[in-house]
């Protein structure tokens, strides 16, 4: 920072990355708060020997440069913080009064506090903020990024795992090419080679992406994927609080795969689905929201309180994720970039077509402006990242129906929203969801006989087909 640099930053209270301190001869107290949040966060300069008073800045000047500099630079290397950090300090000539500057650059493993954890400290703005007890937490998950959950779980087991859920899955598997050698083996050595499980034990990759829904909340209560949507461009507009909202689901995958099927309602761009619901290959607007939902999943701080959530507004849908990226978003997207918070969910996504995993993720988000003329927004703070994606295809079409939702079956099949009612949509939820389940799994699950099941399924023959022999076979979408 040079002289003309500092004096017009010192005319400017707006920057986050600058603070002035009133130090004549000693060190101002509130200067270790400084430290800590600018360590905590984006790294900035503290300035000594200028007084603020609302909008303007008096220049007094310090007294005993060369201590100040000194007492400064050796309580970051002392015990006083619970790590030695390192500052650069630059000396300043201003109207014949010394100006002492040290720049504190961000740190890579977080938090940094002095004294004791309460003292941890975030930029908020231009001014120190105390950091709250959710946000130290997640600092402290930060330093095991990428390991939390492919640690394994004591005294777990896979009859943990729902097993029609792992089977859906390896269903979904067997439509690509990947992991062919695995298609024959027992669901035991399957998780074992996937990491789902590692000697014998599950790991929370695992039991989140399969679990049985009591022992993913025993091990990870704060799970949830959140999914609503709204009937209107704001929380606050809407007349009532969500026409849809997704039932609470035992674990990931049978969420994502719910999800997916609606984001299908939501764009006009063609899709070629295959039988297992995924790996479409165009360049549509539905391949891009699949690749966040993904991100989404891939990224999410699991253990966090603050619940992951895709709301679809009638303009806009917004995902929003517990758990910051990795860097800053102006990094990322300018590069390829595949550092991931759970590599093991990931890898399981892309073994079925769900996510690229190779650093091309974020780049296919703003893929979104070339199909849509519209630009994504892309914010990531401290303990949370939010994408939003302009929803035009959206607008167009409540214009034309007055409900986005009525199109449910443009792509899957003919006028489903219209067609279905609540019984057959679940019963096309759990197809969707698990193209091998039985009639009475059915039964069990919606709360009703067999032959009620029986009864509903000719009349969705429609968009729905049973191939292969009754006890056993799959269930197939049948598209336009």
């Amino acid at each position: 920072m040079t002289k003309d640099e500092l004096v017009a930053k010192l005319r400017d209270i707006e920057w986050e990355d600058f603070e002035v301190k009133a130090a004549k001869s000693e060190l101002p107290k509130n200067v270790w708060e400084s430290v800590s949040a600018f360590s905590n966060t984006s790294g900035g300069w503290i300035v000594l020997g200028v007084k603020q008073s609302g909008k303007t800045f008096e220049i007094q000047g310090v007294d005993n440069i060369e201590k100040l500099e000194q007492d400064f630079l050796g309580t970051l290397r002392g015990e006083k913080f619970n790590q030695r950090l390192k500052a650069t300090a630059k000396r300043y000539n201003i109207d014949g009064k010394n100006i002492l500057a040290f720049y504190v650059p961000e740190v890579d493993f977080k938090p940094v506090y002095y004294n004791n954890p309460i003292n941890t400290f975030i930029r908020m703005g231009s001014g120190d903020q105390r950091a709250t007890e959710g946000e130290i937490r997640a600092m402290f998950r930060d330093q095991s990024f990428g390991k939390k959950t492919e640690e394994t779980i004591p005294e777990t087991s896979i009859e943990m795992l729902n097993l029609n859920t792992l089977k859906s899955y390896r269903f979904a598997l067997s439509q690509t090419q990947n992991l062919v050698s695995l298609r024959e083996v027992d669901d035991a050595e399957f998780c074992e080679q996937v990491n789902i499980t590692r000697n014998g034990l599950l790991t929370y990759a695992g039991l989140l992406m399969f679990g049985k829904a009591p022992y993913v909340l025993r091990y990870v209560p704060t799970f949830c994927v959140d999914y609503i949507e709204i009937p209107a461009p704001t929380i606050e507009q809407a007349e009532v609080r969500y026409t849809y909202r997704i039932p609470e689901q035992e674990n990931i995958w049978e969420a994502v795969q719910i999800i997916l099927r609606r984001f299908r309602t939501l764009v006009d761009a063609p899709i070629h689905i295959k039988e297992d619901g995924f790996a479409t290959t165009d360049e549509s607007q539905y391949n891009v929201l699949r690749e966040a939902l993904a991100n989404m999943v891939m990224h999410c701080d699991h253990f966090d309180s603050l619940r992951s959530c895709i709301r679809v507004y009638t303009d806009h849908i917004e995902f929003m994720n517990g758990g910051s990226f990795p860097l800053p978003v102006k990094d990322i997207l300018g590069r390829i970039y595949s550092k991931l918070r759970n590599p093991t969910i990931a890898k399981l996504f892309r073994f079925v077509g769900i996510a690229e995993n190779a650093g091309y993720g974020m780049k296919k988000l703003v893929s979104w402006e070339r199909l849509t003329g519209t630009r994504p927004t892309i914010e990531s703070e401290r303990t949370i990242a939010v994408v939003s994606f302009p929803l035009k295809s959206a607008i167009q079409r409540k214009n034309e129906d007055g409900d986005v939702g009525k199109n449910v079956g443009k792509d899957v099949g003919k006028d489903v929203g219209k067609n279905l009612n609540e019984r057959q949509h679940r019963i096309l939820d759990l197809v969707t969801n698990n193209p091998t389940v039985s009639m009475a799994e059915m039964a069990k699950t919606i709360g009703v006989t067999t032959r009620t099941i029986e009864r509903e399924i000719p009349k969705m023959e429609f968009i729905i087909r049973h191939v292969g022999p009754k006890n056993g076979g799959y269930w197939e979408i049948i598209e336009d």
